[in-house]
Order: structure tokens, then sequence, then C-alpha cells
């Protein structure tokens, strides 16, 4: 690559897509980009997404890209095979004639064709990305990424991943990942029952509230960052979020005041980081000699505050890595990607 050369590296999930430049000699970020797209609601819309992100990142028809993705697991598709060939293929017709790289679940670079044939390396991939550039600067450490839907938790020992886990089946059982996130999250995926005034309440499944409208209300989450559709339709902001909470149990803003509201949202921003930490604690049983957590993402406060409960020291990626962290997959497999390539050209 010549000095001026750049890498675009794709984080490409079912409902959030993220772009990033990186110098292919520098190994920094030169900007990154994000935006929400909900795969199963506009399929035909991935390829203009793809190249409106690369335009913003002011990419190059030359420039080569390399890709992580999560999109597999959209009920758009019926298996992960499918999936990634839907990826791939709208990478292929969003980029023709650009060199694409596939990050693999092994940690190395395959070709599109490659992917293809053993979808499984190639899906659900993004976490091997991230865990390989943090084990470059922090090699013990447990990694822990709350993004929008999950968060991850990934052990790393000597700069180098610490599990045997490849799946998100095997990671779920190990407690490498956890079904929680900083937004998307049903509140009664959480919690059965709430305080109110009086006493408690159970909660109702109807997919009145997530848990960003707990930390939109507690001031934990921005406006702007709570990216999802609301359940309600209405606007992200805290007066509607205190409506969804109330609805949670079956009420409303005539019958509950703000302290009431604040009780519901503590009582699930408190159960979303005991969520977290079992994850942790059963992850640290297993790597016990880990005393420091990095963490990221949307989330990255719930992974702070889950870390410092089990005994952690926390340390920000972004504290390293800037705005970039919070599109930190994306980042991970443009550096690795520019790193293999300058190794294969020494």
């Amino acid at each position: 690559m010549a000095r001026d050369e750049v890498a675009i590296g794709w984080d490409i999930g079912g409902v959030n897509t993220k772009a990033a430049l990186v110098s292919a000699t520098e190994h920094a970020p030169v900007r990154s980009v994000s935006t929400p797209y909900e795969l199963q609601r506009d399929p035909g819309a991935l390829v203009p997404t793809l190249r409106a992100l690369a335009g913003q990142l002011g990419s190059r028809a030359e420039d080569p890209h390399a890709v992580t993705m999560t999109a597999e697991l959209s009920q758009l598709f019926r298996t992960k095979r499918e999936g990634v060939g839907f990826v791939l293929d709208a990478l292929e017709t969003a980029f023709p004639g650009s060199r694409l790289s596939v990050y693999g679940v092994s940690g190395s670079f395959m070709t599109p064709d490659e992917a293809r044939r053993r979808p499984l390396e190639a899906a659900a991939s993004n976490w091997v990305a991230t865990a390989a550039l943090v084990g470059g600067f922090e090699p013990d450490a447990i990694l822990m990424d709350v993004g929008t839907t999950t968060t991850d938790i990934i052990p790393i020992r000597g700069g180098r991943l610490a599990t045997s886990s490849r799946t998100d089946l095997d990671r779920l059982s190990s407690g490498e990942l956890v079904y929680t996130g900083a937004l998307r999250t049903p509140a009664e995926a959480l919690v059965r029952e709430v305080p109110v005034p009086g006493g408690t309440a159970a909660v109702s499944a109807e997919g009145f509230a997530l848990i960003g409208d707990a930390l939109l209300w507690l001031g934990r989450l921005r406006t702007g960052d709570y990216s999802a559709a609301t359940p309600d339709g209405r606007p992200p902001e805290r007066e509607f979020a205190g409506e969804r909470l109330a609805r949670l149990v079956c009420a409303d803003r005539e019958m509950l005041d703000a302290a009431a509201i604040d009780g519901i949202a503590r009582a699930l921003a408190d159960a979303q980081i005991e969520k977290v930490g079992a994850g942790l604690a059963k992850v640290r049983a297993a790597n016990p000699g880990l005393r420091r957590a990095i963490v990221t993402g949307l989330g990255d406060f719930i992974a702070a505050d889950a870390a410092r409960r089990e005994g952690l020291e926390a340390v920000a990626l972004s504290d390293r890595l800037g705005d970039a962290a919070r599109t930190a997959p994306a980042a991970a497999v443009a550096w690795l990607f520019a790193r293999a390539t300058a190794s294969r050209a020494s």
C-alpha cells in the first residue's frame, strides 16, 4: 500500500451499520460513521446505505474494504449461510471491482468466496476483531463491549483471545455473550416486577418500554443516542420515556409521579448491571487472573459499573481510540487488514 492509501472497515449488523476509514500506514482512524438501519424492515436499502456511508467517509473506488458482520442473525434470513451471502452480495454490488476481505472468527481474513463456503466462520465475527485490536495494547484484560442490543465479554491473555467459543451459541453458554444492550432490550426481559408507590407491581409483557427509556430518563443516554424506534412511536425524549415506563405497569403519568418513574427506571438499570455482571462473573471464574476491564460501546458506562462491582479496574477504550471506540469493530477490522497487508508486503 502506498502511504496515502486507506482501508475501510465495516461492521454490518441487523440494526446498525458502522464504518471506519483507517490509514494503512499510521493505523490511525481517519474518521468513522454509523447509522441505524434495520435490515429486516428494508433489505433493499443495504446497498445504498453502504454507498452513503462510504461517501461520508470520503472513500475512493480503489480503497480496499474489510468486513465483519452480525447481520446474518436477522430474522430476514432462514439461515446464517443465507445472511452471510446477502451481506457479501450487497458489498460487491455497492463497490464493484473493489478488494473485499472478510474477517472470520478464526482471526484471519477470507475472500468472499471462502466466506460463502464457510459462513459460520464469517458470522458474528466483530467481537474477534475488537479483541484482537485490544490485545495489541492490553495483553491481559477482559474486553466488555455493550452495544445497543448485546454485550460481549471477552477474556484476553497474553495478547490473544482466551476462549474456545466461536459461535453465538457457544458464547451464550460461556457468559461471553449477554443478550442485553444499552437501548433495544425490552424492559420485561430484565425484571419481573418493579417498585411502585406502596409496594411492587409485576410488569406487563407487552413491549411498552425499552431499557433505553430507563437510561434516557436517568440521564445516562442522550436523545441523540436513542437510535431505535420507540415502542409507542413518540419521540425519544425524556417526557415520553417516562410515559412508556409508566405503561410498563399498565399506568400512566397521571397515576405515577416523577419519583415513581425514577424507581422503575433505577430498578431496570440495576437489573441490567446485575445481568451483565453475572456474565462477567462467569468469564472471570474461567480467567481468575484478569484484573482489568476495557469497556466500550454505547453502553460503556454499564460495562464499567458491572466491572467495578466485580472488583475490576474499568478503563474506557475511548481513552485510546477517541470517537472511533463507538465503532470499534469497524475500526479494528480496518487496522487488522492494514497490518496483514503490510506484513505480506514486507
